[in-house]
C-alpha cells in the first residue's frame, strides 16, 4: 500500500499519509502541504499540450476534428454573401470586393492569427478566454479566483532580467500584481469573453440550421421554421451522448462536404467566370469602399460571418492538439472554403439578382439534393462545435467558483473537456427555438450573430497581447504589429457589427449581460464566503479549551465533519456544531474533497491524512475524486476506504504503543458508527451595507441559491446525517 509519512511541529496539523504528498525538508522546520494534485493531473491527462509530432495519431486527430471543430467555419458559404448584400447587388464589381474583403479574412484572421499564433497561447492543452487567463495568473499573481493554490503559480517567479524583453516583461508583471484595478478588469474581460461564446451557443444552432433549410424554402418560410425547430430539439436531444459519439460520427460527412463544395466551386468558377481570380488584388476592396462608402462600411457585418467559429476553433482545442489543428485547417477546411467563395462570386457575376439564395442557385442541377442532403448534417455539426464549446467552458467556470452549481457528466474517459450539462442544454435548446421562431431568417440572426465572435475576437487579441508581453517575452516590435494590426481589423468589423444593434444585434450582448452578471454575483460572494471560512477558522488552542469543558460529552462513533480548508485549519462550523449539540464522537476526521482533471485517481493515492495538532482521535483528510470516478455514490466502500487508510496512517505515524491504543480507538468507534456532519452557511449581507449590495446578496444571489442543485460533498446516508446551519454575513 503506497504512502509516505511526514512528521513535524506544526501547531495545527502532525503528520501526513499520502501518495502524492511532497517531504519537507529536514529540521525542525513545520510541514507544508504543497497540494499538487492538479500539477500531476495536467502531466498525466493533457499529454496534447506538449508538442506533437506530425504522426499518424496528430493526423487521425486532424481527420477527427472535422466533427467537432470546423462544422460552423465550413457552413458559412450558406448565408455569407446574402447577409453581405440583403437587398441586391449595386455594381458588378461589388462581388469581387466582397470576395477579396471575404478571401484576406480567412487567411489574416483564422490562418495566421489563431492557426500559428492563437493556438500556442493554449494552458496545459487548453483553450478558451479561461485559458488565457489561467495562463497569465501562472506566470503573475494576478488571480481573483479565491482558491487559486501556490502550485498554479510555480512559474510567477521565473523572470529573470537578462534582456530588454525581459525587463520589459518583469515591468509588465509587477504592474499587474501592483494593480488592483488591472487585475479586476483582466477578471471582467475574461469572464465578459466566457460570457459572450456561451451567447454565440444560443445563435448558431439558430442560423445554421435555418440556412440549411433555405434549400427548401419554397415550402414557405413558416414550414421551413417549424422544421427547423424540430431538427433543434432532435440536435440538443441527442447532446448526452457525448461529443466523441455526436461529433465524431459526424467528420465523414463534414469531409464528404468540403469535397462537394469545392467541386461545386471549381464547377461555378470555370462556368462562369474564372475572372474573379483578380479578387487575390487587394485593389478591389479599396475601390469597393470608394464606391459604396457607408453602406461598404455597413456591409462587413456580413462579411465577418464567413469566419464565425473561429473562436470554437480555440475554444476546443482540449479535445486535440495544436499540431493536429494546424493540419486540419490548412489542409482540409481552408482551400475548400477560399473556392467556394470564389465559385458563389462567379457566378453571382452572371446572375446578381440571386444573392438571396447564392448558395443553392449556384449549385449544378446534377449535385443539388446531394448537397442539400449533406447540408443539413453538416449544419448540425456546426452547432455541435459551440455547444461542446460552451459545455467546456461553463464547466471550466465553475471549477474556478464563476459560475452557479450545476450537473456535470463527463462523457469521455479520454479528455477531461467532452462534458454534458444538462441545465445548460435545455436552456439552450429554449433560447434556440425562441430565437428561431421569432426572427425566422438569417438575415436578421446574421445581425445579431457577428457581435459576439467579433467582441470575443477582440478580447482574445488584447489578452494574448500580454502573454506576449509577459509570457513569450516577444521583442516589442512585433507586439505593437501583433496588436495593432489584428486590433484594428477586428474594431473595424466590431463596428460594422455593432451598427446593426437595434436590428437584432442587441441579443447577444443583453444574453451576454446576463450572464456576465450572474457570473460575476455568484465569484463575489463565493470569493467573500471563502475569504469568511478562513478568516473565521478555529486555532487549535480554542479546540483544546473546548475539548477540555466538563460539559462536554464524548460518544463513541467517527464523525466526518466537511471542511472547505484542506490543511489550512478547522472550519468554524464545528464549534456550531458543539454549541448545537454539546457532545462529540471519539473520532473526528475533518473530510475536505478536492475534484482533479484526471480520469480515475488510483485508490492508493485517494486519502491524504494529518493529525489535528497533539489531539488523539482529531484527524485532516483531503479526499481526491478525478471525473469518472464513482465512489461518491457508495457510502459504504467510501467508509470502508477511509477506514483502512486511516489505520494505515497511524501505523505508519505512531509508536508502536501509541499505535496500538490509537488503532484500537479508530476500530471500536468505526463498530460504534459513523455520523456525518455537514454546515449549511446561509450569506446575508451585513445591516451597515449598502441597499445595493443587500439586493445582490440577499435577493439575486439567494434565488440563484434556491434554483439550482445543492452542492454534492460526501457520500451522505440521510439516516447518519446532521445538518447545522450558520450565517455569514459580508
Amino acid at each position: 500500500m503506497a504512502g509516505r509519512v511526514v512528521r513535524g511541529n506544526d501547531e495545527t496539523c502532525d503528520g501526513v499519509l499520502g501518495g502524492r504528498s511532497p517531504c519537507p525538508s529536514a529540521g525542525n522546520q513545520s510541514p507544508v502541504q504543497i497540494d499538487s494534485l492538479n500539477l500531476e493531473a495536467d502531466r498525466v491527462s493533457h499529454p496534447q499540450c506538449r508538442k506533437s509530432k506530425i504522426d499518424w495519431r496528430t493526423l487521425s486527430l486532424a481527420f477527427q476534428s472535422l466533427g467537432v471543430i470546423y462544422g460552423d467555419l465550413g457552413t458559412s458559404p450558406l448565408y455569407v454573401f446574402s447577409s453581405t448584400f440583403p437587398e441586391r447587388i449595386n455594381h458588378p464589381d461589388d462581388v469581387l470586393g466582397a470576395l477579396s474583403l471575404i478571401v484576406y479574412t480567412i487567411i489574416l484572421l483564422p490562418l495566421i492569427k489563431y492557426v500559428f499564433i492563437i493556438l500556442w497561447a493554449n494552458d496545459h492543452g487548453h483553450g478558451g478566454t479561461f485559458a488565457l487567463y489561467s495562463l497569465l495568473c501562472r506566470h503573475a499573481k494576478v488571480s481573483m479566483i479565491s482558491d487559486y493554490h501556490p502550485e498554479d503559480r510555480d512559474e510567477s517567479n521565473s523572470l529573470q532580467a537578462s534582456s530588454k524583453q525581459v525587463k520589459l516583461a518583469l515591468k509588465v508583471r509587477d504592474m499587474l500584481e501592483n494593480s488592483k484595478v488591472a487585475q479586476y478588469i483582466l477578471f471582467l474581460v475574461t469572464i465578459l469573453g466566457t460570457s459572450m461564446i456561451i451567447g454565440d451557443g444560443i445563435l448558431t444552432p439558430s442560423i445554421s440550421v435555418l440556412s440549411a433549410m433555405n434549400g427548401i424554402k419554397s415550402l414557405g418560410t413558416d414550414t421551413v421554421v417549424w422544421i427547423s425547430i424540430a431538427i433543434l430539439i432532435v440536435l440538443f436531444s441527442v447532446q448526452s451522448f457525448g461529443t466523441s459519439k455526436v461529433g465524431f460520427t459526424f467528420a465523414p460527412i463534414l469531409s464528404v462536404w468540403f469535397v462537394l463544395i469545392s467541386v461545386i466551386g471549381v464547377y461555378n468558377l470555370f462556368h462562369y467566370d474564372i475572372g474573379v481570380l483578380r479578387a487575390f488584388n487587394p485593389k478591389y476592396i479599396i475601390s469597393y469602399f470608394q464606391r459604396n462608402g457607408k453602406q461598404g462600411w455597413i456591409s462587413l457585418g456580413g462579411i465577418f460571418l464567413c469566419i464565425t467559429g473561429t473562436e470554437a476553433m480555440f475554444a476546443d482545442l482540449g479535445h486535440f492538439n495544436v499540431r493536429a489543428v494546424q493540419i486540419s485547417f490548412s489542409t482540409m477546411v481552408c482551400p475548400p472554403i477560399l473556392i467556394a467563395y470564389f465559385g458563389q462570386a462567379a457566378y453571382l457575376r452572371k446572375n446578381p439578382d440571386q444573392v438571396s439564395n447564392t448558395f443553392y442557385a449556384s449549385i449544378p442541377g446534377f449535385l443539388y439534393w446531394p448537397t442539400f442532403i449533406v447540408a443539413l448534417p453538416s449544419a448540425i455539426i456546426a452547432s455541435q462545435a459551440i455547444i461542446s464549446a460552451a459545455f467546456a467552458i461553463i464547466s471550466q467556470s465553475l471549477t474556478l467558483g464563476c459560475f452557479p452549481r450545476v450537473k456535470v457528466i463527463h462523457t469521455s474517459s479520454k479528455y477531461e473537456g467532452q462534458v454534458y450539462i444538462p441545465e445548460v442544454n435545455y436552456i439552450l435548446m429554449l433560447a434556440c427555438i425562441l430565437i428561431t421562431y421569432s426572427f425566422k431568417t438569417t438575415v436578421k440572426i446574421g445581425n445579431a450573430f457577428g457581435i459576439a465572435v467579433c467582441f470575443v475576437m477582440v478580447i482574445t487579441t488584447c489578452m494574448v497581447t500580454l502573454i506576449m508581453l509577459v509570457v513569450w517575452k516577444t521583442s516589442i516590435w512585433k507586439i505593437v504589429v501583433f496588436f495593432i494590426f489584428f486590433g484594428v481589423i477586428e474594431l473595424v468589423y466590431l463596428s460594422a457589427s455593432l451598427y446593426k444593434f437595434v436590428d437584432g444585434g442587441f441579443l447577444p450582448l443583453l444574453f451576454s449581460a446576463v450572464l456576465l452578471a450572474i457570473m460575476m454575483i455568484w465569484h463575489y460572494v463565493h470569493r467573500k464566503r471563502y475569504a469568511y471560512e478562513h478568516q473565521n477558522k478555529v486555532s487549535i488552542d480554542r479546540v483544546r479549551e473546548v475539548l477540555r469543558s466538563p460539559d462536554l460529552k464524548r460518544v463513541p462513533g467517527i464523525g466526518l465533519v466537511y471542511s472547505q480548508l484542506l490543511f489550512q485549519g478547522i472550519p468554524s462550523i464545528f464549534l456550531h456544531f458543539i454549541k448545537s449539540i454539546p457532545s462529540i464522537r471519539s473520532v473526528i476526521v475533518f473530510v475536505s474533497v478536492k475534484s482533479i482533471p484526471i480520469s480515475k485517481v488510483p485508490l492508493e493515492e485517494r486519502f491524504v491524512f494529518k493529525r489535528v495538532g497533539d489531539q488523539r482521535g482529531m484527524y485532516h483528510c483531503i479526499v481526491s475524486f478525478g471525473y469518472n470516478d464513482h465512489v461518491m455514490d457508495e457510502p459504504a466502500q467510501f467508509e470502508r476506504h477511509l477506514i483502512e487508510y486511516l489505520l494505515e496512517f497511524i501505523r505508519q505515524s505512531c509508536r508502536r504503543m501509541e499505535e496500538e491504543e490509537e488503532v484500537q480507538l479508530v476500530q471500536s468507534s468505526a463498530e460504534s458508527g459513523i455520523v456525518y456532519f455537514i454546515g449549511e452557511m446561509k450569506v446575508r449581507a451585513r445591516e451597515d451595507a449598502s441597499v445595493f449590495k443587500k439586493i445582490v446578496i440577499n435577493d439575486v444571489y439567494d434565488f440563484i441559491g434556491k434554483n439550482i442543485r445543492s452542492e454534492t460533498i460526501m457520500p451522505t446516508p440521510h439516516g447518519r446525517l446532521l445538518r447545522v446551519g450558520m450565517t455569514c454575513e459580508i
